[in-house]
């Protein structure tokens, strides 16, 4: 046991090492405030001020930005660009040991092959912690200075559907990193992956998705992919808020029960991670 926590620490150094995992990490934060938070107060500054919906106008209602409201105002990106990026993630952080031909000197100077993987693995998975927490602190910073700039009020959400909400998106950004894991180790590279994994999260889910609510025969269909089950795990919440901005992070259904959401979403993980340490196992690196 002491020997395969000594071999996370060293993965965890070196996914800490890498310049790729800062960037998507920047990447992401910066996704999730523009779309959660500086481009809705733009509109709201522009047209919710003066005719908001308060007013009956078209512009962002102010409550969404303010910090009572960061659960469901960005909750609702790691099924979207999120899980996208963790895919990004996911695919870099084994696929360019392919790239560097590192897996076989892994494997002839270590001992246990799947200790190795297990490790990356689970290197992986607390290394997406910072993920899933670092949007809320900057959500709550950018909220706080929205209220700060409106006069409005500052009580944030409690400890604990804060808490929930962390769990959600960092078990939803795990599933998306294991999709990203599976390609990596199936193409045994970087950039046919994340192509795969892009066209898949962001035009087959994404846009089947959009016709889920209007296509009777389209609606289980939905219904079984990861982003409507990450949407549907996290709806109690609370999402409204983004369906009603209609930006990227945006989901109006159709949903699923919590509990089946949160049962897919990890025989996803178990399926996607069972392929890759199998390939990983049976499968020649040379």
């Amino acid at each position: 046991m002491a020997d395969f926590l000594q071999d996370v620490q060293t993965e965890l150094f070196l996914l800490r090492k890498r310049v790729s995992t800062w960037v998507v990490l920047a990447v992401w934060l910066v996704l999730a405030i523009c779309f959660a938070y500086v481009f809705p107060y733009i509109s709201y500054r522009s047209n919710g001020a003066e005719g908001g919906p308060a007013a009956g106008g078209g512009g962002t209602d102010l409550a969404t930005l303010l910090p009572g409201q960061l659960v469901p105002t960005v909750i609702g990106g790691f099924a979207f660009y999120g899980g996208a990026l963790a895919l990004i993630l996911g695919v870099l952080t084994f696929g360019s040991e392919f790239g560097w031909n590192t897996w076989k000197t892994l494997f002839t100077q270590r001992p246990g092959r799947m200790r190795i993987v297990f490790a990356k693995v689970a290197a992986l998975g607390l290394g997406l912690l910072p993920f899933a927490i670092g949007v809320f602190v900057v959500g709550g910073v950018a909220s706080l200075i929205i209220a700060g700039v409106e006069g409005a009020s500052m009580s944030g959400p409690s400890p604990v559907s804060l808490a929930e909400a962390i769990l959600a998106g960092w078990f939803t950004l795990a599933v998306w990193a294991a999709i990203g894991v599976m390609l990596a180790v199936i193409t045994r590279g970087t950039s046919l992956a994340i192509g795969i994994g892009i066209l898949y999260a962001l035009v087959i889910e994404g846009t089947i998705s959009v016709f889920g609510n209007s296509i009777s025969w389209l609606k289980p269909i939905v219904e079984g992919f990861m982003r409507a089950n990450a949407y549907s795990l996290v709806e109690p919440l609370g999402t409204s808020g983004n369906a009603e901005n209609g930006g990227p992070g945006g989901f109006s259904g159709p949903f699923v029960d919590p509990l089946q959401a949160f049962v897919v979403l990890a025989l996803y993980l178990v399926i996607f991670l069972g392929i890759s340490v199998w390939l990983m196992r049976r499968r020649d690196i040379a």
